[in-house]
């Protein structure tokens, strides 16, 4: 195989609830997550000289061996056991850098699912979902993608039984210079919420069942309207980053949407529409507003797979 490319998908958390502490020191997590139509795009070329080279069009995004892709890359490599697998990947970066919408990770995931197609290492998936999980708590969601349920430290996949994506529009807004650091986001968290944790699997179990059942993926199933998402990071990170205030007036500002909220620990956040139209419509209504404060907007749709070759 002389070349093979991988699309690697943003993903919008629509339930992100912190239950508790873990005994390993992370949050449990209660989440729905969505991967979008919003992608990276991976070229891969097999060599034979056991080097792993990373390109990208962006320079202020690292290319060695930080990079989850590379990270990604040398264990699947050390997996298999060929130390003489090599390959050139050249990453085009659409997704935007350290926006709480997986990018990083999605990368990685689609390292992985490549780069077994690529060297014919034969993994299955809950082999690669398992070494994914070894390398960051989202990128086991990236892996499969669509609309589903991530417990534990958003690592353990239920899928959310939903027979299609959602057909709802998003409005995507970020601002290039905002960052918010996610253990800072977790930690104030816990500073404001922890009296509120809950400690017992019993407690944590009572809190999944009530997502399962609960009226957000009847919504998303279009059974009922949409109530407000909950984030419980947005409640701490809102408060104390004006490019996340600023950004939430603005599509609160959005005639039709259906709801506002940020995606994970931010910055991004996101308006939601019945249609894709409803979206586009909002970027037109709100974009001199946008550019006058700084923000790049984004419309997607809802897709129902994570990373895809071809």
């Amino acid at each position: 195989m002389a070349e093979l490319l991988v699309s690697a998908p943003a993903k919008i958390n629509l339930h992100l609830e912190v239950l508790g502490l873990r005994p390993d020191g992370f949050h449990e997590l209660a989440m729905v997550m969505q991967t979008l139509d919003l992608a990276d795009k991976l070229r891969l070329r097999p060599t034979a000289d056991g080097h792993i080279s990373l390109s990208c069009q962006r320079s202020d995004l690292p290319t060695d061996g930080s990079n989850l892709i590379v990270k990604a890359a040398e264990l699947l490599k050390a997996r298999v056991g060929l130390p003489e697998l090599g390959a050139s990947i050249e990453l085009e970066k659409r997704i935007p850098i350290g926006a709480g919408l997986a990018g990083g990770s999605s990368d990685g995931a689609a390292a992985l699912v490549g780069l077994n197609a690529l060297w014919g290492c034969g993994f299955s998936r809950e082999q690669l979902l398992e070494m994914a999980a070894q390398l960051g708590s989202d990128m086991p969601f990236c892996i499969d993608g669509g609309t589903q349920l991530c417990f534990g430290r958003g690592e353990v996949l239920e899928p959310s039984g939903l027979a299609a994506p959602p057909t709802l529009g998003v409005l995507l807004i970020k601002h290039p210079e905002a960052s918010v650091s996610t253990p800072w986001a977790y930690s104030r968290c816990r500073e404001q919420r922890g009296d509120f944790y809950l400690s017992r699997e019993a407690d944590f179990e009572q809190r999944r069942q009530a997502l399962r059942q609960g009226p957000l993926l009847e919504a998303l199933a279009g059974q009922r309207p949409l109530a407000p998402l909950r984030n419980d990071l947005q409640g701490v990170v809102e408060p104390e980053v004006a490019s996340v205030r600023e950004g939430l007036a603005l599509l609160r500002q959005a005639s039709e949407a259906l709801v506002v909220a940020m995606s994970g620990s931010g910055p991004s956040l996101f308006a939601l529409f019945a249609e894709v139209t409803g979206a586009e419509a909002a970027r037109q209504q709100l974009q001199p507003a946008l550019t006058a404060a700084g923000f790049e907007a984004w419309v997607c749709r809802c897709t129902g797979s994570g990373a895809t070759l071809g």
